[in-house]
């Protein structure tokens, strides 16, 4: 979402500019050769590169030049500055010559009408598809901003998922944006910054790119606390002054140490930033005086095993806090990150942070899975970098397999953006990163889709647990999964990764539309067989007649239709009334035992067969009503509400009642199996006798019936001589309650029994 001016301030053409923008229709010479000088500049940074991909470079920016020829940001200088100085980012980078060209008309596409297929011509597919991905899609229409928003949003992961030289440039484009956005108006700034801090800087934290991620940042929170960041700062500088005597005493001290050892080592001061000063005092309720890890230090050794040397020196110089030291070399971090953190007790008493790291860590540490292009040859660092971004941008197309709405996309992705992270290992010792509070449930799903689905049940650390709890770093997680088992609405309540979160959704989603398909089928072979005939087959030549059918009710298939049917979009009895009229014209008549069997079951002398057969197996297409909670036994009909599939209410419910009155064409005969697969809940009120022990006799006369309490309530009134309970029972059928009722009776401190009705 990249930040600029409005139109009004940079018309495509200079003539018309004049009276629109506060620069004057002609551009300033000093800004004209500002724009020369940029480009100088970034011609000294590409000497990596070699002539031929410089030539090409070269190009680009000449075409991008004339494409924004006319345009002016809103400080006034020509438009052209902004992609070199993106350009020249990227270079910083070290990316590659497409990259670059790629950066120089990131806008091109966007600002000044050029289409893919020329840059294709001029410049080749890979540079063209890198400026598409970069590209907003302003140009469609979406019902709202935040509709539009998330729709480029998931344009751009996607592109990035495929590409990730995508999202670098995006990130540097940002960049120049939040260093130049003081000319733009309040409004806007804010937007744009919050924008900035909830995805852009977390995904540069993903991607490993704590340089840009620490700016983009700090930037964020001048633009939307300027007068906290301003106190923060200058609170820093006083505080800079008080320690700088002991900050340089350490410094000393150390590298003392370091020279004794004979250990060459680069020791560099590192002071936290100011967002995340601001960040932990609001999170740990912290005056600024209680923030002591404002300062620490960075050292840079040759070689990995010199980074544990290291550590032996600075323990044998300070004494080591208890429980602050931490091996992200052994264990990197989800975006590759490794380093060795110590927290140590200098001779003041301050507490003062230590990271030891090689130079290639350093690199992977700053520039993330931009590394990759600055050491092309790539050490294990730089590979294990590449590896854990790449685990996360293919994260992103799973994801996106299954979710069509982009809203629920992001959604799904912000949640990956979390940048804390807890690391489990499984009973084989692998080591899995998942954001802090992840259950096992995401540990199931982040090793395979089938496992999550599977899951029943899981062991942290050889105990079993419940599947909302959450994981500590250095647990070892098992799960316990079984052929039959499905994922559970109720997991979308606490799992933590967006992986997790789509999966499931995605499952409970299909599993809706086949449960509806076949009830629709059910339902229409029932109307069909109202009319005398039987539901055609599928296969030529009655696959004709399905085709007519679709085409008639605006569905694109006969499974379409079905579902439409058994979500109730459609009603059975008009869809098997055309159905009727189509066979007839084929040839096929009424039969009279079919249409005997049709009227016998709609008179309700006898469950037709195909008609819909309660036994408690039917998953969400079915539901049971809550107001009147019917059980096998009760009479029952069937209400197919407009795309909520069937609810079933009891004969005598007077929700139903009113329901029918209103919508009469959407209610069906339905009926309970022989055998219903589980038990039912029913609720009944108990008007008991206070006293010691009542819920533990209540509790027992249920449980001696062989039923089960699955919820109890109690009024909030003062306690009298008699209290009302009510509780949700898991029964078999009505026999099994009226059993359960009698034996509620019979205890000493009940005085009534009464079923619930709406």
């Amino acid at each position: 979402m990249t930040a600029r001016a409005p139109n009004a301030l940079r018309d495509p053409a200079p003539s018309a500019a004049a009276g629109k923008r506060a620069p004057p229709s002609k551009p300033l010479p000093a800004a004209v050769d500002a724009a020369a000088a940029s480009f100088a500049a970034l011609t000294h940074k590409l000497d990596y590169l070699d002539p031929a991909d410089t030539k090409r470079v070269r190009e680009a920016y000449r075409f991008a030049d004339e494409a924004h020829l006319g345009q002016f940001r809103a400080s006034g200088e020509p438009y052209i500055t902004h992609p070199i100085a993106v350009a020249g980012l990227c270079a910083d980078w070290k990316l590659d010559a497409q990259a670059i060209m790629a950066a120089l008309m990131h806008d091109a596409m966007e600002d000044c009408g050029i289409t893919k297929i020329e840059l294709i011509e001029k410049f080749g597919a890979p540079v063209a598809d890198l400026v598409d991905g970069l590209t907003k899609l302003d140009k469609l229409q979406f019902s709202t901003r935040e509709e539009s928003q998330a729709e480029s949003f998931r344009k751009m992961l996607l592109a990035m998922a495929r590409d990730v030289r995508v999202i670098l440039i995006k990130l540097a484009d940002r960049l120049h944006n939040m260093r130049t956005m003081d000319a733009m108006a309040a409004s806007k700034r804010t937007r744009i910054a919050g924008e900035t801090l909830e995805i852009y800087a977390p995904i540069a934290h993903r991607l490993g790119l704590n340089q840009t991620y620490r700016e983009l940042q700090e930037l964020s929170f001048q633009h939307l606390r300027p007068w906290r960041q301003a106190a923060l700062s200058k609170a820093v500088q006083k505080a800079r002054g008080y320690r700088r005597d002991i900050v340089e005493r350490i410094q000393h001290d150390v590298e003392r140490a370091f020279l004794q050892a004979k250990l060459p080592v680069q020791v560099f001061g590192r002071e936290k930033t100011l967002f995340s000063i601001y960040k932990k005092m609001r999170e740990k309720h912290l005056t600024f005086a209680q923030v002591n890890d404002i300062f620490g230090f960075r050292i840079v050794v040759a070689d990995l095993m010199q980074c544990y040397m290291a550590l032996g020196v600075l323990h044998q110089l300070f004494k080591p806090l208890p429980g602050r030291f931490k091996d992200y070399i052994a264990i990197p971090k989800a975006n590759g990150y490794q380093s060795l953190h110590t927290t140590l007790v200098s001779p003041l008493g301050t507490a003062v942070e230590f990271q030891i790291r090689t130079e290639q860590m350093h690199a992977v540490a700053e520039k993330g899975i931009a590394a990759h292009w600055l050491y092309k040859s790539g050490g294990a660092q730089v590979q294990e970098a590449q590896r854990l971004g790449a685990m996360w941008l293919q994260s992103l197309i799973d994801i996106q397999d299954e979710t069509h709405d982009a809203n629920e996309f992001l959604e799904h992705v912000k949640i990956d953006l979390f940048p804390d992270a807890v690391y489990v290992f499984t009973p084989k010792s692998k080591i899995l990163a998942l954001p802090r509070g992840a259950t096992p449930v995401d540990f199931a799903y982040a090793i395979h889709t089938d496992v999550g689905d599977h899951t029943v049940a899981a062991k942290v650390n050889g105990e079993p647990v419940a599947l909302r709890t959450e994981l500590r770093s250095g647990d070892v997680v098992e799960i316990v999964s079984t052929a039959g088992a499905r994922p559970n609405p109720a997991w979308l309540n606490f799992v933590r990764t967006g992986r997790a979160r789509s999966k499931i959704r995605h499952y409970l989603k299909n599993m809706e539309q086949e449960e509806s398909r076949d009830l629709g089928e059910k339902m229409l072979a029932q109307a069909m067989r109202a009319e005398g005939m039987q539901l055609p087959g599928s296969e030529p030549p009655e696959a004709t007649l399905w085709q007519q059918l679709t085409r008639w009710s605006g569905n694109k298939t006969r499974d379409d239709l079905f579902t439409d049917i058994g979500l109730g979009r459609k009603i059975a009895t008009i869809v098997a009334k055309r159905l009727a009229r189509l066979l007839a014209e084929h040839g096929t008549k009424p039969d009279a035992l079919t249409l005997t069997m049709g009227r016998y079951a709609a008179d309700d002398a006898a469950p037709a067969q195909g008609m819909v057969l309660i036994d408690g197996s039917e998953g969400a297409s079915v539901q049971l009503a809550p107001c009147c909670r019917p059980i096998p036994g009760d009479a029952i009909v069937g209400y197919l509400g407009r795309g909520e599939g069937l609810m079933v209410h009891t004969v005598e419910c007077s929700v139903g009642k009113r329901l029918f009155e209103r919508d009469s064409e959407h209610w069906m005969s339905v009926d309970w199996a022989e055998q219903p697969s589980r038990p039912f809940e029913t609720a009944v009120t108990l008007l008991v006798t206070n006293g010691k022990g009542v819920l533990a006799q209540v509790a027992q006369a249920v449980s001696e019936a062989e039923a089960d309490i699955t919820h109890i309530e109690m009024g909030n009134e003062p306690a009298a001589e008699t209290t009302e309970l009510q509780l949700l029972l898991s029964v078999r059928d009505r026999l099994h309650l009226a059993d359960v009722m009698r034996t509620l009776k019979r205890a000493p401190s009940v005085q009534r029994v009464a079923r619930v009705k709406p």
